[in-house]
């Protein structure tokens, strides 16, 4: 059910360590204004609808289908949220969850940990946030770390996000920090739009090319989202005292990245033994982009940052005999991942052991749930 792509021994050892688990559930929600641009993103059919993105999944994940929401999750150009399948999970196995608004337009309809950040500005600018905002949520997230790991030593914490346009800022952070990521990055589209991600973030990172080799503070607050480097935080605080699962492919690859980053040039403690990245095999095996790839490229960056690649391992749901549409439309590439999907899929296993037929049958429930609320 779990497949590791990368760095194996150390993945195997990993999911020995946390099997039979329940894990803590973190799910960090930010926005950038590089959503906004057409057709970045798929995870909303119109930039208008994108906006709302993070509020609708924070609270599809946090009350189900039988909520009436403030925020109904978006229409898609094709798929279903994938927020249908963390919360399959999260219900099923009762996790707790936390959600954190990094920095959005507007408030969730949740109960949510506001981190005091704000959206960003479109990467191109340079100036996508204040730097002063970007270290108070490095902050943020080291102190969340550490007091979500205080009570789990024997357990793991998943770190999930919600970020429309997130692999967009991945790709600018990757780049910055000098991992070649070109081509490398996944999206939400059938076929990666990798000369128009690519476009923006050469666009971002031309303003600050004269500081070479960057603070990782100030990439962030240059190209990034608020989501990156409050994840970054949590993972090197948690990571001292219990597992962390990265949930999540291109952006919490990058997230890694920063983490690596961010603990060297501050003489940061951490363990990145105990990190893995989790994620979907439409990410893992996206053919229009090159995610193993990617995570072998973090072994070898331009800049010595520290040169550990992450063990990625990936969820091998499938939804080729789903009986619904929306989710058939993964299998042709579609989506692909979101709100710790893939990682929520790892915890069921490891939790319960749950195979395909009761992940699809606990993803299709919560589809069947949906629809019978919108009917209504």
């Amino acid at each position: 059910m779990i497949k590791i792509y990368t760095q194996i021994e150390q993945g195997e050892a990993w999911l020995k360590s946390y099997r039979g688990s329940l894990p803590v559930f973190a799910c960090v929600l930010g926005f950038t204004e590089t959503a906004l641009l057409p057709g970045i993103s798929a995870a909303g059919l119109t930039p208008e609808d994108r906006q709302y993105t993070a509020c609708a999944d924070a609270e599809f994940l946090y009350y189900g289908a039988a909520h009436q929401p403030k925020y109904p999750l978006p229409p898609l150009t094709a798929g279903a949220s994938p927020v249908l399948i963390s919360r399959a999970v999260v219900a099923g196995l009762k996790l707790p969850v936390y959600l954190f608004n990094a920095g959005l337009p507007q408030v969730p309809a949740v109960p949510i940990i506001d981190l005091g950040g704000t959206s960003a500005r479109c990467l191109s600018t340079g100036v996508a946030m204040e730097i002063a905002t970007v270290k108070h949520l490095l902050a943020q997230g080291l102190r969340w770390g550490s007091q979500l790991s205080a009570n789990i030593s024997q357990s793991y914490l998943i770190l999930s996000e919600c970020v429309v346009g997130g692999t967009t800022t991945a790709l600018a952070i990757l780049t910055g920090l000098g991992i070649d990521a070109v081509g490398k990055v996944n999206s939400s589209h059938p076929v990666c739009n990798h000369e128009q991600k690519l476009a923006v973030v050469q666009a971002g990172l031309e303003k600050v090319k004269n500081q070479n080799p960057i603070d990782p503070l100030a990439l962030v607050a240059a190209v990034g989202d608020p989501m990156q480097v409050v994840v970054a935080g949590m993972a090197i605080a948690a990571s001292r005292r219990c597992g962390v699962l990265l949930a999540g492919g291109t952006q919490m690859l990058a997230v890694y990245a920063l983490a690596q980053a961010i603990a060297q040039s501050y003489s940061l403690s951490w363990q990145p033994e105990a990190i893995v990245v989790g994620t979907t095999r439409w990410v893992a095996e996206d053919p229009t982009g090159a995610t193993v790839d990617l995570a072998l490229s973090l072994g070898k960056n331009s800049i010595n940052w520290g040169k550990e690649t992450p063990p990625l391992l990936a969820t091998q749901l499938s939804f080729a005999d789903s009986r619904y549409p929306q989710l058939r439309a993964y299998e042709q590439g579609f989506v692909k991942e979101g709100v710790g999907a893939g990682a929520a899929c790892i915890a069921a296993y490891l939790n319960q052991n749950w195979q395909q037929e009761q992940l699809l049958a606990a993803i299709e429930a919560q589809l069947d749930q949906l629809v019978n609320s919108l009917s209504q």
